[in-house]
């Protein structure tokens, strides 16, 4: 049997690359591969990238470029932040997260929680949502440092932030978001919103894998993640992924320069899948809340299992995810689906479709026409 070709639509797991990012890249990885931290000539033009690629970046969220911190992803901003919060010696001890976090955030988490520090963890609601409610009846004086995901990975909901850093600084605690999956495709103002500590992923806003960065306030009290050189601000040692920064700065000033037309785009395409759905009769519901990121999808269907709708729409060339793609080896309900109660019926039969801007409205149609033939 011949395969049509090939959709893509698992871009909350990563994107495809800009050929921006791709064409900014190969000069330096070709010709100034000098080390940045040499004091020659010849490493002139990379230290004029880094800085250049740390102002891009820090504009794009309206932050300080000395703000910017690069790091090789999500995964490590988030440990950074938790694990340098955790042990900065301060005397608040505290940590607060909620039960539908990326498990970079909830194994961090876990791990200071093994060393003695207490660890509360806030349950969301059935729109995956944290309200501000709930947080102030678990803040308390000794918390440190609160960390609440901008956007969730698996339906999509996005937090109410602004509220959140609110609480957490009247009660005189620190607050981090894991904003991987928003950065780039809504609009991010550091400053607007309070936050003090932020992780990005270059690779979910089409730049390249292997990097991110993490915001720090200027003024948080974090202790460093790698010892060794001046790197970073002697916070982050080792010599830096120069291409790969500068491709995801690239990435980044694209999508946010672009990122009311990627919005209007992509809910597009997203209501046309759950239009034609809606429209072949297919029991089906939608999870999250009504405020999510344009076109992360998570879509549960009665009596069937995930895992089977996953692999059915593989064969047919469909690219989705079922539950958190970071947990695909792991075959049981995703955290994230228990924690938000989908009935029994549903819970099972679920799956993630992420839009991109490189999707189109034929792929749509075949997507819906696909799951038609197989549930149906």
């Amino acid at each position: 049997m011949k395969i049509e070709k090939i959709i893509y639509a698992d871009n909350a797991a990563t994107t495809k690359l800009d050929i921006e990012a791709f064409e900014a890249m190969k000069r330096f990885l070709l010709e100034d591969y000098a080390n940045a931290s040499q004091p020659y000539s010849f490493s002139s033009e990379v230290k004029k990238a880094l800085k250049s690629s740390r102002e891009v970046i820090a504009k794009c969220i309206n932050a300080e470029p000395d703000e910017i911190y690069f790091t090789s992803g999500g995964t490590e901003s988030d440990n950074w932040a938790i694990k340098g919060m955790a042990f900065n010696g301060a005397r608040r001890k505290a940590i607060i997260t909620s039960n539908i976090e990326h498990h970079a955030v909830l194994n961090s988490c876990r791990q200071v929680e093994r060393l003695g520090i207490p660890v509360a963890y806030l349950p969301a609601n059935e729109e995956a949502t944290i309200t501000s409610e709930i947080l102030k009846r678990l803040i308390t004086k000794q918390t440190k440092l609160i960390s609440i995901m901008m956007a969730n990975n698996e339906v999509g909901s996005i937090q109410p932030i602004k509220e959140l850093c609110e609480i957490a600084h009247d009660n005189g605690a620190v607050f981090h978001t894991d904003a991987v999956q928003a950065i780039g495709h809504i609009p991010v103002d550091v400053k607007a919103l309070g936050i003090d500590l932020l992780s990005a992923s270059a690779h979910k806003f089409n730049g390249p894998k292997g990097v991110g960065f993490l915001y720090i306030k200027r003024g948080t009290n974090i202790i460093e993640h790698e010892s060794g050189g001046q790197q970073e601000h002697s916070l982050r040692a080792g010599t830096e992924n120069v291409a790969s920064i500068v491709g995801m700065a690239v990435a980044l000033e694209n999508n946010c320069n672009n990122i009311a037309k990627n919005i209007s785009f992509i809910k597009s395409l997203e209501d046309k899948l759950l239009e034609a759905l809606t429209a072949f009769k297919i029991d089906f519901i939608r999870n999250g809340s009504p405020l999510t990121v344009p076109g992360n999808i998570s879509l549960s269907f009665r009596g069937f299992d995930g895992e089977t709708l996953m692999h059915r729409l593989d064969l047919q060339g469909i690219s989705i995810s079922t539950g958190a793609a970071c947990d695909s080896v792991n075959t049981m309900l995703s955290h994230v689906i228990e924690a938000i109660k989908v009935p029994v019926e549903y819970a099972n039969g679920t799956i993630r479709i992420s839009f991109g801007k490189y999707n189109t409205d034929e792929e749509v149609a075949r997507i819906a026409r696909t799951l038609k033939a197989i549930i149906m």
